[in-house]
C-alpha cells in the first residue's frame, strides 16, 4: 500500500505506483490522507491514479497535531480493512511520519521511499528533519537516491542490507511530464517572452521562511528586477495566507513580476524547462531543475540535499537580502558562472528508481533472488 497526502510525495510516488500496478505479483492499493488537497488531486488526475482509499483529513488552519491524530485514526481503519504486507511512504512530510507510525502499531512493514536526508539540525527544516529521522527508525527497507544518503543511514545504525541506492523517482516522472513545444494552460505564461527575456521562477513557503524570511526575498526579487531591465519574475505563491498576504503586498502590481497560484506538476516542470534558473526553499525543485539544466539559488542556510551544491547545480543563499541579490546577479550577468552550473550533472537519478524500488521489495519478500542494480 503507497500512502501519500501532499503533492510533492504525489509527484514523486506517482512513477512508483505505476510501476507497481504493473507487477503480477504485487496486489497495489493507494491510500491519500489529502494533507494538501486541491494540489493532491493535480498530481493523481495527471498521472490517472484513483485511490482507494482517500482520508480527506486536510482542515483549514490545522496544525501538525492535528494532521498527526487524523492520519493516525484514519489508517487504523484501513490497515484493518486491508492488512497489508508492506506500505511505502515518502520523504519526509507529516503524512509520512504518522504513516509509518500506524504501520509500526500494527507490524506492518515500511519501505520508505527518498530515505536518509539529512540536514543534521531538527528545527531545520521543520518538523521535515525529524520526520525522516524518525520514519528512518521505523522502516524496514530504505531506498535512498543518493550514496551520501546511504552513508546517512548507515551511521545512524541501519543495516546495509535493507538500503538500496534507487535515484530519486522525481527523475522517473520528469519523464512523462516535461515538452518541448509545450503551451501552458495558465494562459499568463503564453505571453511571456521566455526566448528573449531572462526569467526567473521563484517559490518560497517554508515554515521556516515565514515572516522576515519571506519578507526579505521579496525585497532582494524587487532589487532584482529593478537592477535587471531583461529579467522578468515568475512567483508561484503558496495559498497559505502567512505567505500569500506577504507577497502581495510587497510585489503585487510591479512591472515584469508575475504573481500565480501554485501551477500543476505538468505545468511547473515545463516552466523550469523554460525558465532561466530557479530561485527556490522547495527541497524538490532542487532535483528537479538541475535535471533541466537549471541553476538553482536555495532560499535556505542548510539543505538535506547537499550533492547538488556538491556538483555545483545548487548554491545556498540564504534569506539575506543583500547575498540573494549578489548571487541572483551574478548569474544573470555572468555566462562562466552560469554556464558553469547549468552544465553540471544532475545526481539524483536516471529515470529507473522506481524499477529498482519493486525489485527491492519482490526480492525482501522472497518472490525473486534477482540483485537489484542500484544507481
Amino acid at each position: 500500500m503507497t500512502i501519500f497526502g501532499t503533492r510533492p510525495e504525489a509527484i514523486k510516488m506517482a512513477p512508483l505506483v505505476k510501476e507497481l500496478e504493473k507487477n503480477s505479483n504485487i496486489v497495489s492499493k493507494v491510500c491519500v490522507t489529502a494533507q494538501h488537497r486541491e494540489m493532491l488531486d493535480q498530481v493523481l488526475e495527471l498521472f490517472d491514479i484513483v485511490p482507494d482509499y482517500d482520508l480527506n483529513i486536510m482542515k483549514t488552519k490545522q496544525t501538525l497535531t492535528g494532521i498527526t491524530n487524523r492520519v493516525l485514526e484514519g489508517l487504523e481503519e484501513v490497515f484493518e480493512a486491508e492488512k497489508p504486507d508492506m506500505i511505502l511512504v515518502h520523504g519526509d512530510t507529516t503524512t509520512t511520519f504518522a504513516g509509518g507510525l500506524a504501520a509500526f502499531y500494527k507490524q506492518i512493514k515500511v519501505g520508505h521511499v527518498e530515505a536518509g536526508l539529512r540536514t543534521f539540525d531538527k528545527y531545520f527544516p521543520f518538523p521535515e528533519e525529524m520526520n525522516r529521522k524518525l520514519t528512518g527508525a521505523i522502516a524496514d527497507l530504505h531506498f535512498a537516491p543518493t550514496k551520501g544518503s546511504k552513508n546517512n543511514l548507515l551511521r545512524e545504525g541501519i543495516t546495509e542490507e535493507d538500503i538500496y541506492i534507487t535515484g530519486n523517482t522525481v527523475i522517473d516522472a520528469m519523464k512523462h511530464t516535461v515538452e518541448s513545444n509545450y503551451v501552458f494552460e495558465h494562459e499568463e505564461l503564453n505571453y511571456i517572452d521566455f526566448d528573449n527575456k531572462k526569467v526567473i521562477m521563484i517559490t518560497a513557503h517554508r515554515r521556516e521562511n515565514w515572516g522576515e524570511g519571506i519578507e526579505n526575498i521579496c525585497d532582494a526579487l524587487n532589487h532584482i528586477v529593478a537592477e535587471n531591465k531583461d529579467v522578468e519574475l515568475v512567483y508561484l505563491v503558496h495559498l497559505n495566507p502567512v505567505v500569500k498576504d506577504v507577497v502581495f503586498s510587497k510585489l503585487e502590481g510591479k512591472e515584469r513580476i508575475h504573481l500565480l497560484p501554485p501551477l500543476d506538476t505538468k505545468q511547473t516542470h515545463n516552466l523550469i524547462n523554460k525558465s532561466f534558473m530557479v530561485m527556490t526553499d522547495s527541497g524538490g525543485l532542487q532535483e528537479e531543475a538541475p535535471h533541466l539544466g537549471k541553476p538553482v539559488l536555495v532560499l535556505r542556510d542548510v539543505t538535506e540535499r547537499p550533492e547538488a551544491v556538491e556538483a555545483g547545480t545548487v548554491k545556498l543563499v540564504g534569506t539575506d537580502v543583500e547575498t540573494i541579490v549578489r548571487e541572483a546577479n551574478a548569474l544573470i550577468n555572468n555566462d562562466e558562472a552560469y554556464n558553469e552550473m547549468s552544465r553540471s550533472i544532475n545526481p539524483y537519478g536516471d529515470g529507473k528508481a522506481s524499477q529498482r524500488i519493486v525489485k527491492a521489495i519482490l526480492k525482501y519478500f522472497n518472490v525473486t533472488s534477482e540483485k537489484v542494480e542500484e544507481f
